[in-house]
């Protein structure tokens, strides 16, 4: 052996290999749940040998005991969740124990912070980032809240910045930016009660905005940076990314039920009638035929054949001055942010309100920013009626669960934050109460 081949064969000076890095995705089968205002979406997946999700079951149901992404009636929520796993469950042949379930509820709210951990000029290891993270969630605490995300961006060792993974790094101080995203400890009980109830148990909570950046952002968006607005029915939610990494999140409270709720109360019709209107005729953009067009409108109280007639025109009255609205409350929370240009690169809307006529247009305006339209993808067998941007939320948590988006995936920082920790206890407590 010349020395050159003696040299390349020597072990690391501490005379131990480089632990191995895991990078691979889980292979399930596993199964999701988007719980949302207007409709419950169970989703059944697993990963195939070449790296793709397939999609084995799908179900969903009318959501019934939700209002804005939390839980109204237990009794309600929990049929509807059964009803649509149950649909999931006799596609994939399979039946599930524990679901990754979005988070809507709660008033969500995102926070970033710098946290610096001693290290002393030895190498970092997995201990270091668990310490860092559980130093970042004990920071992030608030009374009355739990921690859901305590996801690192990137870390700095000494003054190297930028790093991704600092373990196997000697440095004499490992600091970490980490994004931490808390709700209301009521609001996740509910949430958790409901769950249990239907015979499962919370495998996870992900950010539903951050789920839809998942199922409908390209890898080169999430990497020159890209805000997904998520227009749900209960509510409206944000996520910017930058360098592959979500850095904010937020939820509004305003959604595609407050657009059929307005026109439902000023053109006296059943809400019902009104959602049928706002899908066949729903606009954002105004056209020189609206005042022609009329509309069959019956009214509240009235017999059925007494019908009124309403020009589109009225309709687009209504519709449009709610979605400025809401993209102007998007505007003001990106702004108040404090992101910079992170999150004003591109927009990509995605929920089943994005789809009404003009919202686009209207976004692009209001926002002055390149806007387009998010529809799930990377998922082979998704069916035909799954594949709308109205799934995108339930597609991303698939695509969570396999192990996509996370930082670090082959640590388990389940031990280092608050999130698992907290929802073990509540499922363990009303188990022992059920």
């Amino acid at each position: 052996m010349n020395d050159m081949s003696r040299r390349t064969a020597l072990p690391p000076a501490d005379g131990m290999e480089p632990p191995p890095r895991p990078r691979t995705l889980r292979t399930g089968p596993f199964g999701v749940l988007d719980i949302g205002t207007t409709k419950v979406t169970c989703l059944i997946g697993r990963t195939e040998s070449d790296g793709t999700l397939r999609v084995l079951g799908f179900g969903w149901q009318k959501a019934r005991g939700v209002r804005s992404g939390g839980i109204t009636d237990i009794d309600e929520a929990e049929r509807a969740i059964r009803a649509a796993v149950g649909q999931a469950e006799d596609m994939a042949d399979t039946r599930l124990r524990a679901v990754t379930v979005n988070l809507s509820c709660g008033q969500p709210e995102s926070r970033l912070f710098n946290v610096q951990w001693p290290v002393g000029g030895r190498q970092v290891t997995e201990a270091d980032v668990k310490r860092v993270v559980s130093e970042g969630c004990a920071r992030a605490y608030t009374e009355g809240r739990e921690t859901i995300h305590a996801l690192p961006l990137h870390f700095t060792a000494d003054d190297t910045a930028g790093v991704a993974d600092p373990r196997g790094l000697h440095c004499e101080q490992l600091t970490a930016r980490l994004h931490i995203i808390d709700a209301a400890s009521t609001a996740l009980r509910n949430l958790v009660a409901t769950i249990n109830r239907c015979d499962l148990d919370i495998a996870d909570l992900v950010s539903a905005p951050l789920a839809a950046g998942l199922a409908t952002l390209v890898e080169d968006e999430r990497e020159l940076g890209a805000t997904v607005i998520d227009m749900g029915g209960g509510t409206t939610g944000i996520a910017v990314f930058a360098e592959g990494q979500v850095v904010h999140t937020a939820m509004l409270p305003v959604g595609g039920v407050h657009v059929t709720n307005d026109i439902a109360r000023l053109l006296s019709t059943p809400v019902a009638h009104a959602e049928r209107l706002k899908t066949l005729y729903g606009t954002a953009q105004a056209s020189p035929d609206d005042e022609r067009e009329m509309l069959p409108v019956p009214l509240v109280g009235e017999e059925e054949h007494l019908i009124a007639k309403v020009p589109r025109s009225m309709v687009v009255n209504i519709i449009r001055p709610r979605l400025e609205e809401t993209f102007e409350l998007v505007r003001d929370r990106l702004e108040g942010a404090g992101l910079g240009r992170a999150a004003s690169t591109r927009i990509v809307l995605t929920g089943g309100a994005s789809q009404l006529v003009g919202a686009r247009e209207l976004a692009q305006k209001i926002l002055d920013r390149q806007v387009r339209s998010g529809r799930p993808t990377g998922l082979r067998n998704l069916p035909d009626a799954a594949s709308s941007p109205a799934f995108a939320t339930a597609c991303g948590l698939l695509a969570w669960t396999a192990g996509e988006g996370r930082t670090l995936i082959d640590i388990d920082l389940g031990a280092a934050d608050a999130p698992r920790g907290f929802l073990h206890r509540i499922v363990a407590f009303l188990k022992e109460r059920v």
